[in-house]
């Protein structure tokens, strides 16, 4: 679900390897315990003030599910949509996932159709995530990964480990 960055195992300066990424260890947890843990979030990332905006002279109304604002794309928003996997790779550098999502015109009131894509990429030394959308009018659209990090490892040792 939502593009979710689940886990993160890396060594501490010592050499043990841990999780670094609080979250759950499957969909049906993610589903029943909503934290935005890990996920991407969308189609708006942060609150929109009363659940209302104006973009070219329009004011577009979407759902206060953070009462009175709009929160991270809503109750139904990009955390809760299961994403397509597109393209996973890797080479002598890096490993890769891209996944991508279609959200059409309309949809939790935001104008225009969006398809959106979220790309993994981890190397040695680094994750970076790289987001692109592009729409058929003009929109607002702000995505963000919502992970938070426990650099002790939370005490879960990788299942990979």
């Amino acid at each position: 679900m939502g593009a979710t960055l689940q886990s993160l195992c890396v060594p501490d300066r010592d050499g043990t390897v841990a999780d670094i990424l609080l979250g759950f260890d499957d969909v049906q947890s993610y589903r029943d315990r909503p934290s935005w843990f890990g996920v991407t979030v969308g189609r708006y990332a942060n609150r929109i003030a009363n659940g209302r905006f104006s973009l070219d002279g329009r004011t577009y109304t979407l759902e206060t599910n953070n009462a009175p604002n709009h929160l991270h794309g809503g109750s139904d928003g990009f955390d809760q949509r299961l994403w397509d996997v597109a393209e996973v790779g890797r080479d002598a550098d890096a490993a890769w996932v891209r996944l991508t999502l279609a959200s059409p015109d309309g949809d939790a009131g935001y104008p225009g159709a969006l398809h959106a894509s979220a790309t993994y990429t981890l190397t040695p030394d680094a994750l970076t995530i790289a987001y692109v959308a592009t729409t058929d009018a003009p929109t607002i659209v702000n995505l963000t990964n919502h992970a938070f990090f426990d650099l002790g490892g939370q005490g879960r040792r990788c299942a990979t480990c």
